[in-house]
């Protein structure tokens, strides 16, 4: 499962321009690499640099959850270039774990979370970026982001 494409190529191809990794507002580590695996911490959604704020099924719709998903999976790649120094050592994205903040409900959290899942299937391919992952409705998340996503990627 190599991934034969330029990952850079197809971010480029996409009009993607990776961010810096942020700095932890809390007693946390960006990443923690074990073995093959790299553990990527949650990330929060943001939009203009400040937390995305919203809360699903009350004032945010599930198209704005999707975009503020897809802003978390930039953030994640670019935290991930950071913990590996080149995306084309990616084997694998294994895991996706999202947290959508939402009322009792609503119960789209699994197409909110596509808007990161199929964003790393568009920059790995299928055979790399496709993952298992999970999708949960929290009552609140940090700073009253509207999403918060952790993943775990497999590398050379």
């Amino acid at each position: 499962m190599s991934n034969t494409n330029n990952v850079y190529d197809k971010l480029s191809e996409l009009g993607i321009t990776l961010p810096p990794v942020a700095a932890p507002v809390a007693a946390y580590v960006p990443f923690v690499q074990s073995g093959k695996l790299v553990f990527l911490s949650g990330h929060i959604a943001k939009k203009d640099g400040k937390p995305w704020v919203g809360q699903l099924g009350r004032d945010t719709d599930t198209a704005t959850g999707q975009a503020a998903a897809r802003a978390i999976a930039i953030d994640l790649l670019g935290t991930l270039h950071a913990a590996v120094g080149d995306l084309n050592k990616v084997k694998r994205i294994v895991k996706l774990v999202s947290l959508v903040n939402s009322t009792g409900d609503y119960t789209e959290h699994h197409l909110v979370t596509n808007g990161a899942s199929e964003l790393m299937a568009q920059v790995f391919g299928p055979q790399v970026g496709a993952h298992a992952r999970a999708a949960f409705g929290v009552a609140q998340i940090p700073m009253g982001a509207c999403v918060e996503i952790d993943m775990v990627a497999e590398v050379e």
